[in-house]
């Protein structure tokens, strides 16, 4: 049964610890010191891997941070200021002295694909500074030349982010482009509070069904960041997990339990996801976690 996340912990979770055909993919974790937050990085090295794993090539880092729901300032801040040195880990140093192009996929009118265009709302560019006074204005202050847009989606603009952001990479010159998305998880507990970061791009949409063309460094020909939060799952793998255990305890078959799964996503399920219901609370907080580490990144 196919369960839709873009999580690459979770593709790796999928897998038992010591099944030694899945090659190529290293997994490591580390909690911070007296923070309740955990992160966790899976590299794949090869094309094996990445077969094995569905997902291209590159690393994956997600933090979790469960109970920063908990209204603790000092947790606050310290996944804001882990959030910002990954940032700059992944681009590689690239954030410093380059031209940075920040752009917030999703729907602004959905609440659920909103975090990205509400991230871009909180932050702070400085292209038009810069060009209005100058290198010396931007040395005296440590800004970095930064630049944002929410392109939307394609039910508002009739062409896909693809087409959009190429155009303005190449007429800003862009040499880092950091894309913030709205994600899919498998498990319920990692809604809102957890978030990826990756250095292998994305593809819009994708956790939803809705393919459209990958952003990435192949496809754009600069480097791509992707920090992504996943703030859905699918409604069959709720409805999965739950019967899970009362048909294991009336003692059905593993292959009756399939059969079942298969029925119920069919006629039930198909195509429909879920939320909680406090994801409004959710993605403003969020969304201000996200903009305040880029922000951490790019101005002093």
């Amino acid at each position: 049964m196919e369960q839709r996340t873009d999580l690459a912990l979770e593709v790796r979770e999928s897998f038992p610890e010591d099944d030694v055909e899945l090659s190529g993919v290293i997994l490591s974790e580390r909690q911070i010191e007296d923070a309740n937050i955990k992160v966790s990085t899976v590299e794949i090295k090869d094309d094996k891997g990445a077969k094995q794993m569905g997902k291209p090539k590159g690393m994956y880092i997600t933090v979790e941070a469960k109970k920063y729901l908990d209204n603790s300032q000092r947790e606050e801040e310290l996944l804001v200021r882990e959030l910002a040195k990954l940032i700059k880990e992944l681009c590689d140093n690239a954030c410093h002295g380059k031209k940075i192009l920040v752009a917030g996929l999703g729907n602004r009118e959905v609440t659920a694909d909103s975090i990205g265009p509400k991230v871009i709302e909180k932050l702070f560019v400085t292209r038009h500074l810069i060009q209005e006074f100058g290198k010396d204005f931007q040395k005296k202050h440590g800004f970095e030349m930064v630049s944002a847009i929410a392109p939307g989606v394609m039910a508002q603009t009739g062409m896909e982010s693809f087409e959009i952001l190429s155009g303005i990479a190449k007429e800003t010159k862009a040499e880092q482009l950091i894309l913030i998305d709205a994600l899919a998880a498998r498990s319920t507990e990692r809604l809102n509070t957890t978030i990826q970061l990756t250095d292998t791009g994305i593809c819009p949409g994708a956790g939803v069904g809705n393919q459209r063309k990958a952003l990435n460094e192949e496809t754009l020909g600069l480097k791509v960041l992707a920090i992504g939060v996943p703030t859905v799952v699918d409604a069959a793998t709720i409805v999965r997990d739950t019967m899970d255990s009362v048909l294991a305890g009336q003692g059905f078959s593993e292959e009756e339990q399939m059969e079942l799964h298969k029925e119920i996503r069919q006629e039930s399920t198909k195509n429909m996801f879920v939320t909680p219901k406090n994801i409004d609370e959710s993605i403003d907080r969020m969304s201000n976690i996200l903009a305040d580490a880029l922000n951490l990144c790019f101005v002093p």
